[in-house]
């Protein structure tokens, strides 16, 4: 079943499979991103309530879900790194763990400025919130306990089972708006999703944001995938195809035709 993991255990082939599908990621991602956000702030009508300071959800939704995803892909390579021993789901953990940070910070920041005019303050000890703070605290010691060890096996080891404990964080965050009566509204996007309940949102604010979460996926995967690619470059440098990459005799956008290549003429 797991077979289809065992060519991805060499870098080289996990670096080719990267350099086809960044294209994949940044171009959409990027023109989705923009038609996304324009749509949204500029062209999406102001709330009944809270008049055009609703919008900052184009930013805020997308960061949190997606904050939430990275940790599971996250923890998903870290499953994989421990039990199949796999190097380069080690260095996935490392690549995704800034950008999982660095998206979990926007949810926060953003949900700040929003909350303040809707609740009349920055912050509250509430119970999305909080969580969502204690991911952002997962994230930094992942990335601190990957760093404290001399030797980088063990670092990764240790960075993996935090990321693995940290999971059970991922519900509490999800359910914490049903658990506990909490400030925080209840997910529309879920419920659509999930329960196939017609959306509160009028479909001219709903389809930007839905846009806006694909948006930011596909920005997140590009920058995961050339931060893979950096780590696997950094640690197969003396590697000669790696050298020919670094050295500019194999342009990096024609790595992955030029493997696949070699892989036809060794076999």
């Amino acid at each position: 079943m797991w077979r289809w993991l065992h060519p991805y255990a060499k870098p080289e082939a996990t670096y080719r499979l990267n350099q086809k599908m960044l294209p994949w990621f940044a171009v959409p991602g990027i023109v989705v991103l923009a038609v996304a956000t324009i749509w949204g702030l500029a062209f999406a009508p102001a709330d009944y309530q809270q008049g055009d300071s609703y919008r900052i959800i184009f930013t805020h939704v997308p960061a949190a879900i997606l904050s939430m995803g990275l940790y599971m892909t996250m923890a998903t390579a870290a499953l994989i790194a421990l039990v199949w021993q796999i190097r380069t789901a080690e260095w996935a953990i490392l690549a995704i763990a800034p950008v999982g940070a660095v998206f979990t910070f926007i949810s926060l920041f953003t949900g700040a400025v929003w909350g303040q005019p809707m609740w009349g303050t920055w912050w509250v000890w509430d119970a999305r919130l909080t969580s969502q703070l204690i991911l952002l605290f997962l994230y930094l010691g992942v990335m601190a306990l990957y760093a404290a060890f001399e030797d980088e096996r063990t670092g990764a080891k240790a960075a993996g089972i935090l990321a693995l404990i940290g999971v059970v964080n991922i519900p509490i965050i999800h359910y914490s708006v049903y658990w506990w009566n909490t400030l925080h509204q209840q997910s529309t996007i879920t419920k659509v999703i999930t329960r196939f309940e017609k959306p509160s949102m009028a479909p001219e604010m709903l389809w930007p944001l839905l846009l806006n979460i694909l948006g930011f996926a596909l920005i997140a995967g590009t920058l995961v995938i050339l931060r893979l690619n950096n780590q696997i470059l950094q640690r197969e440098v003396r590697r000669p195809w790696a050298q020919a990459i670094l050295s500019g005799a194999i342009p990096a956008s024609q790595a992955a035709n030029t493997g696949a290549a070699n892989t036809e003429e060794r076999g």
